[in-house]
């Protein structure tokens, strides 16, 4: 008997007759994930109704506010990106740049690699002794950022100040640590090292504590010596914690203002100006509310930059 041909039968894609059905199928998947995770939105929902209401809010105003000319009253005027050109030929702001710079390369790194050493000294020490060294570093970041100003301010008193007292039991000549262009700003950026020095320190040591002791008396049991150990097992194994301190560093930096307050209001000359400081002073004291927008746009970009980048290099060597 013969055989008929096979019929063949071509059905068009569902999707085709009904473009609407994978997006109904996407928006049910969406609200089936909400459903699945319904409590951990519902315990979270505090948190992220504050954080909508204090950080996202303010943050889209600010950046709304830097495309217009806003001033005490309640007027507006629209002038696009008028305020970031503006910026390109503000002296003092691009001076405060170069400071801001100046005191994240210099205290950002310093201020992790510190960390890192103080650690390593006072991790082998008995629990009490490393509770106190903790609170010992760890005070100054908790303590006011005016009550450590004005003790740094007593330090560097040019005529009885600790500093310069000391020099001149050595025969060194009194310095003008704050009234000199040259000595303003490393003076600041040591008052900012030892504000914020306490958390690489609680940080490093809680990145050593999760360090296997096996490991370390496996690496001692097969020869290796104190340098060798640190260099093949502690710091590979630290460097998620290097990597977020030096981010958060680095942060904290680039946010100096209030020591610039307290001690210096930016001079001598705008030695001490820093990114911040010009921020409050555009907005507080001048009252250019959109200019000052403008200046914390940058700033936000600048940081999310440095911060990406950090990642990029370091956090390339964390997944090789």
């Amino acid at each position: 008997m013969r055989e008929l041909p096979e019929a063949r039968v071509t059905l068009a894609p569902v999707e085709a007759k009904a473009p609407g059905l994978r997006a109904r199928r996407l928006l049910a998947g969406v609200l089936g994930r909400l459903y699945r995770d319904r409590w951990g939105l519902f315990f979270a929902a505090p948190a992220l109704v504050l954080f909508s209401l204090f950080i996202l809010y303010p943050l889209a105003q600010g950046l709304l506010l830097s495309f217009f000319e806003a001033g005490l009253s309640q007027d507006r005027r629209f002038v696009g990106l008028a305020n970031f050109a503006r910026l390109m030929g503000d002296s003092a702001f691009l001076q405060a740049v170069r400071n801001t710079g100046a005191l994240v390369l210099g205290v950002a790194p310093l201020s992790t690699l510190l960390g890192l050493a103080i650690s390593l000294v006072v991790f082998p020490l008995s629990q009490r002794a490393q509770g106190f060294f903790r609170l010992a570093f760890y005070l100054p970041g908790v303590a006011s950022g005016v009550v450590l100003s004005l003790v740094w301010l007593w330090i560097y008193q040019p005529t009885y100040g600790l500093l310069n007292h000391l020099l001149g039991l050595a025969g060194g000549p009194r310095i003008a640590w704050l009234g000199s262009s040259e000595w303003a700003l490393p003076s600041l950026g040591l008052v900012v090292l030892t504000w914020i020095l306490g958390q690489p320190v609680l940080l490093m040591l809680a990145g050593l504590g999760t360090i296997s002791p096996e490991l370390m008396e496996a690496a001692h049991l097969d020869g290796a010596g104190p340098a060798a150990r640190l260099w093949r097992i502690t710091l590979p194994l630290l460097r998620p914690t290097l990597l977020f301190v030096l981010v958060t560093q680095t942060i904290a930096v680039m946010q100096t203002v209030v020591v610039v307050i307290v001690m210096t209001r930016g001079g001598p000359a705008n030695a001490t100006q820093t990114f911040v400081y010009r921020i409050y002073e555009t907005a507080f004291d001048f009252y250019q509310f959109g200019y000052a927008s403008a200046m914390g746009t940058v700033l936000f970009l600048f940081a999310a930059a440095i911060t990406l980048v950090q990642f990029r290099l370091l956090g390339r060597e964390l997944e090789g």
